[in-house]
């Protein structure tokens, strides 16, 4: 896997230029090797509150004029102490129809999970999640002014994808921050929130049955793969699951605070473990780009695990990956700094 931080001074000089007059300047050339693709990953923007709305701008110029294939959208379209009013997600869809090439999304905290909160509207967070799912979800292709055909989960869970490009299966599951809409106890339940105890026991069954659906999904995406002789795997979804760091002698993913994420990561990992070809494991939710291999159960590394953890506001940049059939470690991955 090679990595590749293109900031030379005329790009920067040109690219705070072209904020100034409101557009980005195009992304670093690369060429695209022969039987390959490229594609964009970004997530956890715009933020109202972080003024996002000029580097949004040039975001959105950045991928229109990047040669890249599709991108994703890996969660939170808004920030985390606004409203969940209706007009956000028509200005989320509104956002994505102004990319030219296919856009895929899939859903974070702060647009389901979380309106529970007092300063998000005090709202039913499951209400929220099935106006989300009728507007973001409700055509079976991609948004985009380009789309591309995508296969999605039976009912109610229309929301997770999946798309086969050039020998990769992508597949895309709703596992937002927030524990993954777990409750742990009657404090958290109703702290700065409108949640009362039957709404919390409500969303624990909510997150078991949506769990299930996640790792099924998951389980017959790799199939899938494994059936097609694919040669890569692509996981998209918006929580940071709490990888250990390998510095530390605790495992955080196993907090409390994690827990909602611990049978989906462990069918991850038995089902990478036994898949020959190379897996990418994409979130956003704590906004720092990360590109390594996590460490699980303790000085044990899947070495054909990558993950990547994309940008977030307020800092408005992408990751571009490019598939490279020719190299043994497949994907290319490479952050374009825009604003």
């Amino acid at each position: 896997m090679r990595q590749t931080t293109r900031l030379a001074l005329s790009l920067i000089t040109a690219a705070a230029l072209a904020v100034a007059a409101g557009c980005a300047s195009p992304p670093p050339a690369a060429k695209v090797p022969e039987g390959g693709f490229s594609f964009a990953l970004w997530g956890d923007m715009p933020y109202k509150r972080n003024g996002d709305d000029p580097g949004l701008n040039a975001i959105i110029n950045s991928l229109n004029a990047a040669d890249i294939a599709f991108s994703i959208h890996d969660g939170d379209v808004k920030d985390g102490s606004s409203r969940c009013d209706d007009v956000v997600y028509g200005e989320a869809l509104a956002l994505f129809n102004r990319l030219k090439a296919p856009a895929v999304y899939t859903p974070g905290d702060n647009e389901w999970t979380d309106c529970h909160r007092l300063n998000n509207g005090g709202y039913d967070n499951l209400e929220r999640l099935a106006h989300l799912r009728r507007v973001m979800f409700g055509r079976p292709e991609s948004l985009g002014q380009r789309t591309m055909p995508l296969e999605h989960q039976a009912a109610p869970y229309v929301e997770n994808l999946r798309f086969e490009r050039q020998g990769i299966v992508f597949a895309t599951f709703n596992m937002p921050g927030s524990n993954n809409n777990r409750v742990l106890d009657d404090e958290e339940c109703t702290f700065k929130s409108a949640r009362k105890a039957a709404d919390c026991a409500t969303d624990n069954a909510e997150y078991e049955a949506r769990d299930a659906a996640n790792i099924a999904w998951l389980r017959e995406s790799f199939a899938q793969a494994k059936k097609q002789g694919a040669r890569g795997v692509v996981t998209v979804f918006q929580a940071d699951p709490g990888f250990d760091l390998p510095e530390t002698d605790d495992d955080e993913s196993q907090a409390p605070r994690y827990n909602g994420y611990r049978r989906f990561m462990d069918a991850l990992i038995a089902e990478t473990e036994s898949f020959k070809g190379r897996v990418l494991l994409v979130h956003g939710d704590t906004h720092f780009y990360k590109v390594d291999m996590p460490v699980y159960r303790q000085r044990k590394q899947l070495t054909n695990l990558t993950r990547i953890e994309t940008f977030g506001s307020p800092s408005l940049h992408w990751v571009k990956v490019t598939v490279d059939p020719a190299d043994p470690q497949l994907f290319d991955i490479e952050p374009v700094i825009v604003y």
